[in-house]
C-alpha cells in the first residue's frame, strides 16, 4: 500500500492536533503536525534528510506570521519536543499561510499544498493559487472531503468549492490583466532605466544606486523621475509595486556588480 503523508500546520493546536488523529486514522495516511510556518519548514526538511519526504500540506490560511502563533507553539506539536525552545540560528524567517506555500513551492516542489480556511475569500484564494496551492477547503468541511482532496491534489487535481469559481477566475483574470498591463508599461524603459528600477525594487536610494551603476545622484534621479513618469505612478512604492506584478527580478546585490567599461546606454 502507497502512504501518503501529511503535515497539518495550524497554531491552534487543538484543531491541528484533532484533524492529524482523525486523518492517521486512515491505513495509508501518516500524519504529522506543526505550529508555525518555520516548524513546518523545518519538518520539511527533516523529513528529505530521513528519506520520508512529506506528499502533502494542510496550511491553515489564517497562520500567524508570528512564530507559533497565538499559543505560544514555535515547533512541531509532538510532545517530545520542547514548543518553547527558541529557534536554532538557522531556522527558517517566520511565515504566514500564503507566504508558506510560496516558500514551500521553492524549496519544495514535489510537495502539494491544499489551504484550510474558515471563510470563503474569492481573493486569498486567488492569491493562494498563484502562490502554488492546489486546493482551498473549508474548515468545516467533511473528512471525507478533505480526503477527497488529498488524494485529489496528488494527481495533479486543482480543487477549490464551488460557490468560489467564479469569483477566483474573476481575481486571477484581474491579476492577469494587471500583470499584462504593468509588462508593458515596463518594457517602454530603456536599458538604464530598467536597471535603476531594478535597484529600487532591491531596496536601494538614489546614492546607493549611483554608487553601484558609477553615476551622479543628479543622473540617478533624473533616471528614477523618468522611471516614474514612464510607469504613471508618483513613489517609488508604487512604482516598486508595479514592477513586481511585471515580474522584473531586483538587482542582485552580492554579485551582478555593472562595470564601468558595461555602462548602459
Amino acid at each position: 500500500m502507497v502512504r501518503i503523508r501529511v503535515l497539518v500546520v495550524d497554531d491552534h493546536r487543538i484543531f491541528a492536533e484533532s484533524l492529524a488523529a482523525a486523518l492517521a486514522a486512515e491505513p495509508d495516511v501518516d500524519v504529522s503536525a506543526a505550529g508555525s510556518g518555520p516548524a513546518a519548514l523545518r519538518c520539511l526538511e527533516r523529513g528529505v534528510a530521513e528519506g520520508r519526504r512529506y506528499d502533502v500540506l494542510l496550511v491553515d490560511a489564517d497562520l500567524s506570521a508570528a512564530p507559533g502563533g497565538p499559543g505560544g507553539h514555535g515547533g512541531a506539536f509532538p510532545a517530545q519536543r520542547d514548543p518553547h525552545r527558541e529557534p536554532s540560528p538557522g531556522a527558517a524567517p517566520p511565515t504566514d499561510g500564503i507566504a508558506l506555500v510560496a516558500a514551500v513551492r521553492t524549496a519544495h516542489p514535489g510537495v502539494r499544498t491544499v489551504v484550510l480556511a474558515e471563510r470563503d475569500e474569492p481573493r486569498r484564494a486567488a492569491l493562494a493559487l498563484q502562490a502554488g496551492a492546489s486546493g482551498w477547503v473549508a474548515k468545516d468541511c467533511s473528512l471525507s472531503r478533505l480526503l477527497a482532496v488529498v488524494r485529489g491534489v496528488l494527481r495533479e487535481e486543482t480543487h477549490l468549492p464551488p460557490a468560489l469559481l467564479t469569483g477566483v477566475l474573476r481575481e486571477l483574470t484581474q491579476a492577469r490583466k494587471h500583470r499584462t498591463d504593468s509588462e508593458r508599461l515596463v518594457e517602454s524603459l530603456t536599458p538604464r532605466e530598467h536597471e535603476v528600477l531594478r535597484c529600487m525594487v532591491a531596496g536601494l536610494g538614489r546614492k546607493d544606486v549611483a554608487a553601484r551603476l558609477f553615476l551622479s545622484p543628479h543622473t540617478v534621479r533624473t533616471h528614477m523621475q523618468n522611471v516614474l513618469g514612464k510607469l504613471g505612478v508618483h513613489s517609488t512604492l508604487a512604482a516598486v509595486a508595479l514592477a513586481r506584478r511585471a515580474g522584473v527580478r531586483p538587482a542582485d546585490l552580492a554579485g551582478d556588480v555593472v562595470e564601468r567599461s558595461g555602462q548602459l546606454a
